[in-house]
C-alpha cells in the first residue's frame, strides 16, 4: 500500500492534561518475559482511541491514565462539559428572549444553576464510563496511575490506589495531551475561584455580575458566551486585532465579532493585560493598548484566563530515555509519529499540530497502524475546527489570507443563510457559507461557515476536500429541501458559476 504524504496544518488552540482511571486486569501486568505489544500513556481522546484500535488489531494493549476517569481534558473538563453548558445556556437564553416571536408564551423563566451543572456532570460521567466499557469490551488493560519511563520498553506506574508496578512493552505511544497555559510573566495567578482557567469556568457557583475573558480564542469565546447568556456582563480582552484564534478567515472573524456584540459581549481588541489585583471581593485588571500603550483598568467579579494551552509531559521522566523536545516543550516526531527514541511514538496535543481532540484521534489510529502494518495516514489539510457559540463557526483548509500570502489564484463562492428557506423558517438567518476554490482547477481548498449548525455542516466540506472535489462536483450533488445544507450547495454554485436563490 502506498504511504500518503502528511502535511502539517497551522497550530490552533485547544486541550488535555494526561490523567487517570481503571480496573486492574485479572492477570498481572505484563512482565519483561511477556510484554505488551503497545502501552499508551494517557487516556484522552487520542490515547483511548489508540488503545482501542491497537486491541482491535490484535495487539496486547494497556493504557495508563492517572486522572481517575478516562477521556482526558476533553471529556472531563473540556469539550464535553463546555458543550453541555453551551447547549443548555442557549436554551435558557431562547426561553427568556426568543420564544415570544415564535408564538410561544413562557412565564416565570428562571435559572437553576445547580441543576444545570448537575446535567453537565451527568453527561461527563456517562461518557467517561462509556469509554471504560469500550476498554473492557475490546480487551484493553486499564492501569490507573502515573506512568514514567525507566527505559524505552519499561514503564514504572505509581498506582492511584497506592504502591507501584512496572510494565514491560514493545512499543509506547505517548498521548499525555496539554494543560492550561499560565498567564505570561506570572503576573496573574489562577485560583480557580475568582480568577479561573477553563476548568474553573465550567464550575462557577454563581453567575458573576461582570466577567472579563482574557483571550479571544475558541475557548474564551465559548465560555464567555455561556456566562453572557446566563446574565453576566462579559468583556473579552484580546491582544490581537481580531477574534477566533489561528485558522479563522478574517471575513468570518469580523462577522463573528459583530454577531457576538449584538448579543451583548463587549470586546477590547489590540489590548494587553498587564496585571490583576483582588480588592473588596472584585478583581481589577490593568491593561494597556498593544499599539499605543494607553493604560486602562477593568473591574470584574470573575476573570477567565484563556491564553492557550501547553504540552503536558510532567512526570514522564523523558530524560531517562533521552527523548527530544523542542523549545515549546512539544515532543519532536517524524511523519510516522516516531520520537527520537526507537519504539516510542507520540500523538495529540503534546506534539505538533492543532490541539484538537479529533486530530488526536486520527493520529492515534494512524500511529497504531504504523506499528501493526507499517503504514498509516492523517490528512492535516482536512482537519476541521469548530467554535460552538451561537451562531457556530467552523472551517477547514485555507483562508483567504492564506491564499493571498501564497499567491494562489482563487475564486470565492458565498451564500447567506438569510436566503436559505430552512434558516428563514427557523428564524435563524445570521451568517453564511463561504467556499474557496483554486481558480484554474475549481478544486475546493477552503470552507468557512458561520451560522446555525456550522459544526455539522463543515463535515461536507471536509469530505469534499478529502476526495479532491471541485465546487461543481458539490453543486451538482442533490441536497434535500428544505435544509441548511442547501446553503453549502448554493455557495458551491456561486464559486464556479452563479447561485440560484441569491
Amino acid at each position: 500500500m502506498l504511504q500518503l504524504a502528511r502535511t502539517r496544518a497551522p497550530t490552533l488552540v485547544r486541550r488535555v492534561p494526561r490523567q487517570a482511571c481503571a480496573w486492574p486486569p485479572l492477570r498481572g501486568y505484563a512482565s519483561a518475559a511477556d510484554p505488551y505489544d503497545v502501552v499508551v500513556i494517557g487516556g484522552g481522546p487520542g490515547g483511548y482511541v489508540a488503545a482501542i484500535k491497537a486491541a482491535q488489531l490484535g495487539l496486547k494493549t494497556a493504557c495508563i491514565e492517572k486522572r481517575g476517569a478516562l477521556g482526558g481534558t476533553c471529556l472531563n473538563v473540556g469539550c464535553i462539559p463546555s458543550k453541555a453548558l453551551l447547549n443548555n445556556s442557549h436554551m435558557y437564553h431562547q426561553a427568556k428572549h426568543d420564544m415570544e416571536r415564535r408564538g410561544i408564551d413562557i412565564q416565570g423563566v428562571s435559572l437553576n444553576l445547580d441543576n444545570m451543572m448537575k446535567a453537565k456532570d451527568a453527561s461527563v460521567t456517562g461518557l467517561t464510563k462509556g469509554v471504560e466499557f469500550l476498554f473492557k469490551q475490546n480487551g484493553v488493560d486499564y492501569i490507573k496511575g502515573a506512568g514514567s519511563f525507566v527505559s524505552p520498553t519499561q514503564l514504572k506506574v505509581a498506582l492511584n490506589d497506592g504502591g507501584e508496578t512496572e510494565v514491560s512493552t514493545k512499543n509506547v505511544i505517548i498521548a499525555t495531551g496539554s494543560e492550561v497555559a499560565p498567564f505570561p510573566g506570572g503576573s496573574i495567578t489562577i485560583d480557580e475561584e475568582q480568577i479561573v482557567s477553563s476548568t474553573g469556568a465550567l464550575a462557577l457557583k454563581e453567575v458573576p455580575e461582570k466577567m472579563v475573558v482574557i483571550g479571544g480564542g475558541v475557548i474564551g469565546l465559548e465560555l464567555g458566551s455561556v456566562w453572557s447568556r446566563l446574565g453576566a456582563e462579559v468583556t473579552v480582552v484580546e491582544f490581537l486585532g481580531g477574534i477566533g484564534g489561528a485558522g479563522i478567515d478574517e471575513e468570518v472573524a469580523k462577522q463573528f465579532q459583530r454577531l457576538l456584540a449584538k448579543q451583548g459581549i463587549k470586546f477590547k481588541l489590540n489590548t494587553k493585560v498587564t496585571g490583576a489585583e483582588k480588592k473588596d471581593g472584585k478583581v481589577y485588571l490593568s491593561t494597556e493598548g498593544a499599539k499605543d500603550g494607553k493604560p486602562d483598568t477593568l473591574e470584574a467579579n470573575a476573570v477567565l484566563v484563556s491564553v492557550g494551552r501547553r504540552p503536558y509531559t510532567e512526570g514522564l521522566n523523558l530524560e531517562a530515555i533521552g527523548l527530544e523536545t523542542d523549545n515549546k516543550g512539544r515532543i519532536v516526531i517524524d511523519s510516522q509519529f516516531n520520537t527520537s527514541v526507537p519504539n516510542v511514538k507520540c500523538i495529540g496535543d503534546v506534539t505538533f499540530g492543532p490541539m484538537l481532540a479529533h486530530k488526536a484521534e486520527e493520529e492515534g489510529i494512524a500511529a497504531v497502524e504504523y506499528i501493526k502494518a507499517g503504514h498509516g495516514h492523517v490528512d492535516y489539510a482536512a482537519i476541521p475546527a469548530v467554535v460552538y457559540t451561537h451562531p457556530e463557526v467552523a472551517w477547514v483548509g485555507k483562508t483567504e489570507q492564506d491564499l493571498k500570502a501564497e499567491g494562489v489564484k482563487y475564486a470565492v463562492g458565498k451564500f447567506n443563510y438569510s436566503a436559505n428557506s430552512r434558516a428563514k423558517t427557523n428564524l435563524d438567518t445570521d451568517g453564511f457559507v463561504k467556499i474557496l476554490t483554486e481558480k484554474e482547477t475549481d478544486r475546493i481548498v477552503g470552507v468557512h461557515v458561520i451560522g446555525p449548525n456550522a459544526g455539522e455542516q463543515i463535515a461536507e466540506g471536509v469530505l469534499a476536500m478529502e476526495y479532491g472535489a471541485s465546487s461543481e462536483d458539490v453543486a451538482r450533488t442533490c441536497h434535500a429541501h428544505p435544509t441548511l445544507s442547501e446553503a453549502f450547495k448554493e455557495a458551491c454554485m456561486a464559486a464556479h458559476s452563479k447561485a440560484i436563490h441569491q
